[in-house]
């Protein structure tokens, strides 16, 4: 069986991470209109561990067979960040399945809950251009990274 990360180990930079969570809240799906200009159902269900809750984003039709205190398996999540906050997501590569663990949910700590620097989740940052989605570099990096983190004039070097 593949590790289990408890809820309370989950960062703003988890991958592939596998999360054995009941689900505590079930949300209303909301009908939006993506970057992309699609239209997309979004789910939010908050779901918990003996460690702490976190939200779960679910994408259209990934939320149509949950129910309200189901114990679901996530293999190969991802965390995310929304507005600075953690979500956890099952994306293209990953699954979820009913689990028959017995879970007692802790309520107590919310991952969703703290509010994380943007940088951590964007994609084009990993990849050295700082938050400017349309002049992407590649991967080459930013020629400003380095001044970035030398910045304080106390440094000797």
């Amino acid at each position: 069986m593949d590790e289990i990360t408890k809820i309370k180990d989950l960062t703003p930079s988890s991958r592939r991470v596998n999360v054995i969570g009941k689900v505590v809240v079930l949300g209303e799906p909301k009908e939006i209109k993506t970057r992309f200009g699609e239209d997309k159902s979004v789910s939010e269900v908050v779901v918990a561990d003996d460690t702490g809750k976190i939200t779960l984003t679910l994408w259209d039709d990934q939320v149509k067979d949950i129910r309200d205190g189901e114990t679901l398996k996530i293999d190969n999540g991802y965390i995310s960040l929304l507005r600075g906050h953690m979500r956890l997501n099952v994306g293209k590569y990953g699954s979820m399945a009913e689990a028959e663990e017995g879970i007692e949910p802790n309520e107590e700590l919310d991952m969703s809950e703290k509010e994380y620097e943007y940088q951590y989740n964007n994609y084009n940052n990993r990849y050295g251009n700082q938050g400017n989605r349309g002049e992407s570099n590649r991967g080459y990096g930013n020629n400003n990274r380095r001044s970035n983190y030398n910045r304080n004039e106390d440094n000797e070097e």
